[in-house]
């Protein structure tokens, strides 16, 4: 998954999204100047993709997980649920193929082999997009992307609101990791601080041990806002976005073979970015946005 995208502590993710609904070597692109609640767009609103024919489509099979909070995880009434399964139905609407859709969760190292296989159609899962896939896969257009953040104790004197102010200071990072990498080329007035796991890092930031940390920007937002952090931190600057170090984000992944469901797919996904139900969806799972 993206930067793996099986986070350590994926039960602790879930968590925090359940309580929350219930209540290129350039430097990375800092988004700071766009709205949170704006999904940065993904597609040109003037562009008008044709949507191919698929009398020939018998069955469309999306396959997910259920492991990915709060992009594909079972609700409390164990219904499959997230941002990608939503976002699926959506797409089958858009290609009027609801009575040919099924989306079906599998334990993600299965997901592969099952798509090749023809135990289904597509793959929509957080898989990341890299050359070995590339050439066993087609993908579509990206739909998302998932940004790194900083977040920095709410009792550091850091004179700035931006990076910056961060040079000369500890920062926590989660060792062996992209983060980690991405902290270290692009911000090297930095001392990086490496933890093993991300509940070390976060703890270490409520004691005051170091005056940030860098994550994704996914897991870290949930946890600045759950009870967990004890209303000790907030996020700070970015967010960041780099192909090189954090990945092409979230496509839908289908066989080589099947280039027409990549321009379908390219389509949907297109049309649902300019009326606007890419964006309500996102508000949907992401309230506090990501960006």
């Amino acid at each position: 998954m993206i930067t793996s995208l099986v986070w350590r502590g994926a039960r602790d993710l879930f968590a925090a999204f359940m309580m929350l609904a219930a209540a290129s070597t350039a430097p990375p692109t800092s988004l700071a100047s766009e709205s949170g609640d704006r999904l940065p767009l993904m597609f040109d609103s003037r562009e008008r993709l044709a949507r191919p024919d698929l009398s020939t489509i018998v069955r469309l099979r999306i396959l997910t997980t259920v492991d990915f909070p709060p992009f594909n995880f079972t609700d409390q009434t164990g219904r499959l649920s997230g941002f990608n399964v939503d976002l699926a139905r959506e797409i089958c609407a858009e290609l009027k193929l609801e009575a040919k859709c099924q989306i079906q969760a599998i334990p993600f190292d299965e997901l592969e082999r099952t798509l090749e296989a023809n135990g289904g159609e597509a793959v929509m899962a957080g898989i990341a997009v890299n050359p070995d896939r590339r050439e066993r896969f087609l993908f579509s257009r990206s739909y998302i992307g998932i940004p790194a953040r900083f977040a920095k104790s709410r009792s550091a004197d850091i004179p700035g609101d931006t990076a910056a102010a961060l040079a000369g200071r500890r920062v926590g990072v989660v060792e062996e990791t992209a983060h980690e990498a991405m902290l270290k080329a692009f911000f090297p007035g930095i001392i990086a601080v490496p933890f093993e796991t991300g509940e070390a890092m976060t703890a270490a930031l409520k004691e005051k041990k170091i005056d940030a940390v860098f994550s994704d920007g996914l897991r870290l937002p949930f946890w600045v806002a759950s009870d967990a952090s004890e209303k000790c931190c907030m996020l700070f600057d970015g967010p960041y976005l780099s192909e090189k170090f954090l990945g092409e984000g979230l496509s839908v992944m289908v066989r080589r073979t099947d280039p027409l469901l990549v321009s379908a797919f390219d389509q949907a996904l297109a049309e649902l970015s300019r009326n606007g139900r890419l964006q309500d969806l996102y508000l949907r799972y992401f309230p506090n946005g990501l960006y």
